[in-house]
């Protein structure tokens, strides 16, 4: 099978995942997007030069993936198939901000290093945290939860329409990949012009797909609503999940943990 093949069902694989019966699977959809945001949030709000007081943060990716079940090394993969934005978000800042932030022996470290391991690690943070929310819960769930905590329903709608828009567009990709591998003996080159043409008649062939799928959800009664059969219903164990995460959040927020750790280790060898 093509690479688009693969993709295609590595795409849908997320939404296995999600199928698991772990506690963690079973905690409310809001109970979840609400932790993730507060994770994301208390990431995102320290200064352009924090190193390690992020360490303590990875307790909770990894806590998810170990009592969810989860593969941790295909979402490590998945966070390295899109790092490269984040690579290229932060790689000037050695250039641009050249001053000596700190020394490691006789080794002069600027600010521009730093700041740059920093925008790594929020974004491997953030990232993972994501792709843990759709693993555990399904990004329809997810959409739910988002409209039950009053995100618009249009922008609900849409988000979910973009999901599924890339299956179909994936399926196109594929069905066009493997119409070409046939008239061209599965030569894998494709030369410049011929891949925009690809491209475009992929677009137009996707948008017409969807417009006839949108046309078929009217006729069986859509009126922009997404129905669940089974309903959200919040428990204690939920709460709890809230709570407790919430509490650890702050605490590695207002304190950082490895520094104090650290200052504590050596009073006691003194």
């Amino acid at each position: 099978m093509n690479n688009i093949g693969r993709n295609y069902f590595d795409i849908g694989y997320m939404d296995t995942l999600a199928q698991g019966d772990s506690w963690l699977h079973q905690l409310d959809p809001r109970a979840k997007v609400i932790t993730t945001l507060l994770f994301i949030m208390a990431v995102v709000s320290f200064g352009k030069y924090t190193i390690w007081a992020f360490i303590p943060f990875f307790l909770y990716p990894v806590f998810l993936i170990a009592a969810g079940g989860l593969p941790g090394g295909y979402l490590f993969k998945k966070v390295l198939l899109v790092s490269p934005f984040a690579i290229l978000l932060g790689i000037f800042n050695p250039l641009l901000d050249r001053e000596i932030f700190l020394l490691i022996g006789t080794i002069g470290i600027s600010g521009g290093w730093v700041s740059f391991g920093s925008i790594l690690l929020r974004f491997v943070l953030t990232v993972t945290g994501a792709l843990l929310l759709v693993a555990l819960t399904g990004f329809n769930p997810v959409c739910e939860a988002l409209r039950k905590l009053g995100v618009p329903k249009p922008f609900v709608i849409q988000l979910m329409f973009f999901y599924r828009y890339l299956f179909v567009l994936t399926d196109e990709a594929q069905r066009m990949e493997r119409a070409r591998a046939l008239r061209s003996f599965h030569s894998g080159f494709m030369k410049y012009r011929t891949f925009v043409s690809v491209l475009g008649h992929l677009l137009l062939r996707t948008l017409d797909r969807a417009e006839r799928i949108y046309y078929a959800m009217c006729c069986r009664g859509f009126d922009g609503q997404i129905h669940r059969l089974t309903s959200m219903k919040s428990s204690l164990r939920d709460f709890s999940f809230v709570i407790i995460w919430l509490g650890l959040f702050s605490v590695f927020r207002i304190y950082n943990v490895p520094e104090e750790l650290g200052g504590w280790v050596m009073r006691c060898f003194r």
